[in-house]
């Protein structure tokens, strides 16, 4: 049993991917108590099956955590729901954000009839899935260098009918000059990395086109990077999450 003074210290914030509740970490102090706390979780949460927590956060080539099961079935594959759809994953050996749900619906929304969309660094293709569900565009192109990943978007093209996205594996600045083609929109959900390609992305986007350009940025240099961006005929910063005090994830809108 945990005492009072322990109970408080277990973290309140973790994130759902799934039936899989996934904790960033545990406090040392409650080392021992891990599993405890874990099954307790599952008794609290029907729909919870698996409970882990990352040993090794974001890192390496494809910025993967490791996960740790604490309780409940031996598995990290799982079925994530939302906003309609149905994401195959194992966030372990594929990035994902259960998090940027709400973004992804904004950027889906604002898609135009028959437009050609072109998505750097897709995953396992959440952008792609809610914007074929949620627009009518023409062709929805993902490129994805890890090829789990790339697995995973395949099955989940399959898994939500959704056939007007065509996944691609490889190296965005090898991938796209032999699509032949340039895009509406193109979307860049890598904010650590994106900038070094942003030149590749404005070269492939119409004239009048838009990118979504995201990025990890201070409240209190908002404006000064709107200015760094004023190349563009319009720029408009949207906030999509927080990381830290005052640090936010931001996307971005640049109309070319």
């Amino acid at each position: 049993m945990l005492t009072k003074n322990e109970r408080k210290l277990v973290p309140r914030s973790y994130e759902q991917v799934g039936d899989m509740i996934i904790f960033s970490d545990f406090p040392k102090t409650l080392k021992n108590k891990e599993k405890e706390i874990a099954k307790s979780f599952l008794k609290q949460n029907r729909h919870v099956k698996v409970v882990a927590k990352k040993t090794k956060k974001f890192s390496g080539k494809y910025r993967l955590p490791q996960l740790k099961i604490l309780a409940g079935e031996n598995r990290k594959e799982t079925i994530h729901r939302e906003n309609g759809i149905k994401i195959k994953i194992n966030p372990e050996t594929s990035y994902f954000s259960s998090k940027s749900g709400s973004e992804r619906i904004r950027i889906a929304k604002l898609v135009k009839p028959n437009e050609k969309v072109l998505i750097m660094f897709s995953g396992v293709g959440p952008f792609g899935l809610t914007i074929a569900k949620y627009s009518k565009a023409k062709e929805v192109h993902g490129i994805e260098i890890n090829p789990t990943a790339h697995r995973y978007a395949q099955e989940n093209v399959l898994l939500n009918k959704a056939y007007n996205v065509i996944p691609h594996k490889g190296d965005v600045n090898k991938i796209i000059p032999t699509l032949n083609q340039k895009f509406d929109r193109i979307i860049m959900p890598a904010p650590k990395t994106s900038e070094k390609y942003l030149d590749l992305a404005i070269t492939y986007c119409k004239r009048g086109g838009m990118i979504h350009f995201y990025t990890f940025e201070n409240e209190e240099n908002f404006d000064r990077l709107k200015k760094k961006f004023d190349k563009f005929k319009k720029v408009q910063l949207i906030k999509t999450g927080q990381t830290s005090p005052r640090v936010y994830r931001i996307c971005l809108d640049l109309k070319t």
